[in-house]
């Protein structure tokens, strides 16, 4: 990953086209994570790279967008073929594609605006069971077009807004983890004096009734 970092730095002008390609991968159900792709080209846009601002929400608006229909045909053309493959079978658990396929069904849009905030393969899986149960492709396009735009909108230019205030954030974590670290201390040594304490209490029992 900071190779990919790296060399998205240093070629600038490319950035929004590898970011492009690498969310359309991820439609693949390859081991890449849109989430981190986001992270790092919002925090790259907000310190390294902000000329390319706009070019890089856009790729990951897109890119987001068209790996979801990657998935739903997936889904809709070799699905239950995929889950034979013990890579998919882990990854798409049969379990969670029933329950999502269900909710789908239920709440459509809802589905797709909360599922598209939800990391860790949710946004794939519901993707896939969506392709799967051959809902509408047309409905779904149109959905999720909204689903994206806004998922990518508020996680893109909230991480951005982050980007630009991390030495602000950095000095409130070191902040708060001095905090926690003195907290931790202090209940380690209230334990330690209780458990001390208790201890002679029942000494002191035990020599009187002795």
């Amino acid at each position: 990953m900071h190779q990919i970092v790296d060399f998205v730095t240093q070629n600038g002008a490319y950035a929004p086209w590898i970011v492009f390609s690498l969310i359309l991968l991820a439609g693949f159900n390859l081991p890449i994570s849109t989430d981190v792709i986001m992270v790092l080209t919002a925090f790259l846009a907000a310190t390294t790279l902000p000329e390319h601002t706009f070019t890089l929400f856009i790729s990951i608006l897109l890119g987001s967008y068209f790996s979801a229909m990657i998935c739903y045909w997936m889904g809709r053309k070799v699905g239950i073929k995929l889950l034979k493959i013990k890579y998919f079978s882990k990854l798409l658990p049969k379990e969670r594609l029933a329950k999502i396929g269900k909710f789908y069904e239920k709440y459509g849009l809802f589905t797709l605006v909360i599922g598209r905030f939800i990391p860790f393969g949710v946004r794939n899986c519901l993707f896939m069971t969506t392709g799967m149960s051959k809902a509408n492709f047309r409905k779904f396009v149109i959905r999720d077009a909204l689903a994206c735009s806004t998922w990518a909108t508020i996680s893109f230019f909230t991480l951005y807004r982050l980007g630009q205030n991390y030495e602000i954030l950095l000095s409130k974590v070191k902040t708060l983890n001095l905090f926690i670290f003195l907290a931790f201390g202090v209940t380690v040594i209230a334990l330690v004096w209780y458990k001390r304490k208790k201890r002679s209490r029942l000494l002191d029992k035990s020599g009187l009734d002795s």
